[in-house]
């Protein structure tokens, strides 16, 4: 397999990252509940332990990434302020973990990103530039906006100190649960997949780690497949927060090292996990939240006879679609 490394600039975040994530985010971040359900268990054959940060403030593990990463900053840097592009979860963490750092916040949207996002973030007192997704490169525009206004950018995966703290979920599930066979994680850009495996690695050694994404967008797999980082066109699922065209560098070579394989799920999965999750466990999860408890539900993985974490990522889901969603 080809190996493709980061940066000599940058190196790649490790547990040691990961533990000083957690200190920074002690008493800030939420410390969200893990849930069982027996229904589940006895639907897949085996032992489910669900990381609810669905939960989380903003509604998903992207404000552990975003507001370890800002905190990072230098107070001059953090005082200039702090850019970011994301479809919606990325969005509203970093205009909530800049609010609560006192640093102004810019964020480069999609012009389709969910109703409820957009006003999300601009509640928390961000600013918002929109985009074209399809027509436009949201790299680009957001490291030309970024120079013009002298903002740091905070990206939504491909960053050491974005990867170790959303590696904080991970480790507070094994530090609950203890050892796991099987830990599930969805897949957009990788940051969450990249520092939940770090976190396996050091405190479950013998877990085996998977990544899962939409069919309609698995770049990832085919990167992890291929030994390369692949690049789609931007993908159309109802996962919106897992459309990305590719992996990042950092949180690549980390996939390839610590990861035991990728796996896609249909939407439909997604739509039938939603369901289980409202009617069973009193959950309202996005359908990119669903992708990991998708793998199990619909046997992507086989989870039988097994210990299996998963990492319920996020809630932000608009209400009417989500009502139009769970109605079929």
């Amino acid at each position: 397999m080809t190996s493709i490394q980061p940066s000599p600039a940058v190196s790649l975040p490790e547990f040691a990252d990961v533990a000083a994530a957690r200190a920074r985010l002690e008493g800030v971040a939420h410390r969200t509940p893990v849930l069982s359900s027996r229904l589940v268990n006895e639907r897949v054959g085996g032992t489910l332990f669900f990381k609810c940060e669905n939960l989380q403030r903003a509604g998903a593990f992207k404000f552990r990434g975003a507001y370890n990463a800002i905190a990072s900053l230098d107070p001059a840097t953090r005082r200039r302020g702090v850019l970011a592009f994301s479809s919606g979860n990325h969005a509203q963490a970093i205009a909530l973990a800049a609010r609560i750092l006192e640093t102004p916040a810019t964020i480069l949207m999609p012009l389709d990103a969910p109703a409820v996002k957009l006003t999300a973030t601009r509640d928390y007192g961000a600013e918002v530039v929109t985009f074209d997704r399809y027509s436009e490169d949201r790299e680009a525009l957001s490291a030309r906006l970024a120079s013009e206004r002298g903002l740091t950018l905070i990206p939504p995966f491909d960053h050491p100190d974005v990867i170790a703290g959303q590696g904080t979920a991970a480790a507070e599930l094994f530090e609950e649960v203890g050892a796991l066979d099987l830990l599930l994680v969805c897949v957009g850009g990788g940051g969450l997949l990249a520092g939940s495996a770090l976190s396996a690695a050091e405190l479950s050694p013998g877990c085996r780690v998977i990544g899962v994404e939409p069919e309609a967008g698995d770049d990832g797999r085919q990167s992890f497949q291929k030994g390369e980082i692949v690049t789609i066109p931007v993908p159309r699922s109802i996962a919106d927060g897992a459309l990305t065209t590719h992996l990042g560098k950092l949180t690549f070579a980390l996939i390839q090292r610590l990861v035991s394989d990728i796996v896609a799920v249909p939407d439909s999965a997604l739509v039938e996990t939603m369901r289980v999750f409202a009617e069973r466990m009193k959950l309202v999860v996005e359908p990119t939240g669903c992708l990991a408890a998708s793998a199990a539900l619909s046997g992507a993985v086989d989870c039988r006879g097994k210990r299996v974490g998963i990492i319920v990522s996020g809630g932000n889901v608009d209400v009417a679609s989500y009502a139009r969603l769970l109605a079929g």
